[in-house]
């Protein structure tokens, strides 16, 4: 496993390759200091698994570097790591295509969570959204990733698991993963529902 590390402070680098190594044995965190090298590395490098990025970054800042990649590389799954505990910042974040925001200040255990929840394929809040007034993160058509909305729209065009796989050139179990996780962030439990509560959240592309 990959993981592409991308943050200003060396020693917060070394510190959290710590942590990380607790996620897999294999584990390869690779670490760079500014958002121009973290663009540099994900177009050079196809066995990423995954990104973790600052946002307060020396040049381009991360909600920049954050656009970038889901336009360039939106099959890499990018999360926010960040000093910030601002709603504002997390709301941006997550309707960035971020799959989550962990602030700094979260303990290890549940910084590992939160990565093995990205990692399948699910979006991570942090608990201070729960609080936070107006937390748009919280409402489902916020923390549905690119991808998801993607098999939902075709989910509720009527299209078949396979042929949203061929659609989107993606494996069926992988469409298989996104619509249980569509489920259960949309509070539905089939296909027609799935397709209401889309419209009702203006999700629909039509």
């Amino acid at each position: 496993m990959r993981i592409l590390l991308c943050d200003d402070h060396a020693l917060f680098r070394e510190g959290l390759e710590m942590v990380i190594r607790q996620l897999d044995a294999d584990v390869e965190l690779v670490g760079v200091g500014d958002a121009e090298e973290a663009l540099e590395c994900v177009a050079a490098d196809d066995d990423l698994d995954l990104v973790l990025l600052d946002i307060a970054l020396p040049g381009m800042d991360g909600f920049a570097a954050l656009g970038r990649l889901r336009r360039d590389h939106p099959s890499v799954p990018v999360v926010v790591l960040s000093a910030s505990e601002s709603p504002a910042d997390v709301r941006s974040a997550l309707d960035g295509g971020a799959s989550g925001f962990i602030p700094k200040s979260t303990r290890g255990s549940v910084l590992l969570g939160a990565l093995r929840l990205v990692l399948s394929g699910g979006v991570y809040v942090p608990e201070l959204m729960l609080d936070a007034p107006s937390a748009a993160p919280a409402r489902p058509a916020a923390v549905l990733s690119p991808r998801q909305i993607e098999v939902l729209r075709l989910l509720a065009r009527g299209l078949t698991n396979k042929e949203i796989s061929n659609v989107l050139d993606i494996a069926d179990g992988t469409v298989k993963s996104h619509i249980v996780r569509i489920y259960d962030l949309l509070d539905v439990t089939n296909r027609t529902e799935a397709a209401m509560r889309m419209r009702e959240l203006g999700l629909a592309d039509d």
